[in-house]
C-alpha cells in the first residue's frame, strides 16, 4: 500500500480533507475519491481537454496535475457550475445553441470557456477558437461551440451582479 499524504482543498466550494498517494493525479481524486464524474479521462497526456478543471481560476489538465499540488486551492469542476437549481449561462447557451453532440468534451469546453470569459467578457470568434485549441471534439465542427460561448458571454453580460 503506497504511503498517503494529507490533502486539504475546496472543490466546488466544499472543503475537502483527504489522504492520497503521492502519485495520484487530480483526475484520480476527483473521479475516484470524490465521485465527481463530470471531469473525463481521455488522453492522459494533457492534449485533449476532456479533464479540464479550474484551479484557482486557471484551467489545468487534471490528468497531469499531481493531486497534492492543489493543497490549499479552490478547484471548480463542471458539477460546480450550476447553482440555485439553474444551469450556468454557459451551460444554457451550449444547450440552446447545440454546442455539444455526444457531450464527452463538453465539461472541459465549459470550464475553458469560463476561464476565457473571466479574462475577456466579450471575445471575438477567433479569440474563442484560440482559447479552445487545447480542447478536442470529435463530433462537432466547433462552429456551434463558438456560437454557444459567445451567446453565454452575452448572457453573462446581461446578468445582474451577484
Amino acid at each position: 500500500m503506497p504511503e498517503r499524504y494529507p490533502l486539504h482543498f475546496w472543490v466546488n466550494g466544499e472543503e475537502q480533507w483527504l489522504e492520497v498517494p503521492a502519485h495520484h493525479v487530480l483526475l484520480d481524486v476527483l473521479r475516484g475519491d470524490l465521485k465527481l464524474k463530470g471531469t473525463k479521462r481521455a488522453c492522459d497526456i494533457g492534449v485533449c481537454g476532456a479533464c479540464t478543471v479550474l484551479v484557482d481560476d486557471r484551467s489545468v489538465s487534471a490528468c497531469l496535475m499531481l493531486a497534492l499540488r492543489v493543497d490549499g486551492s479552490q478547484v471548480l469542476t463542471v458539477e460546480g457550475l450550476a447553482g440555485d437549481d439553474r444551469m450556468h449561462p454557459l451551460q444554457q447557451a451550449f444547450l440552446d445553441h447545440w454546442g455539444f453532440q455526444c457531450g464527452y468534451c463538453t465539461p472541459g469546453m465549459l470550464l475553458t470557456a469560463l476561464e476565457l470569459l473571466q479574462r475577456d467578457p466579450a471575445p471575438s470568434p477567433g479569440t474563442v477558437r484560440d482559447a479552445l485549441m487545447g480542447n478536442l471534439c470529435r463530433c462537432t465542427g466547433y462552429r456551434k461551440i463558438v456560437d454557444a460561448i459567445q451567446a453565454g458571454a452575452a448572457a453573462l453580460a446581461r446578468r445582474p451582479e451577484r
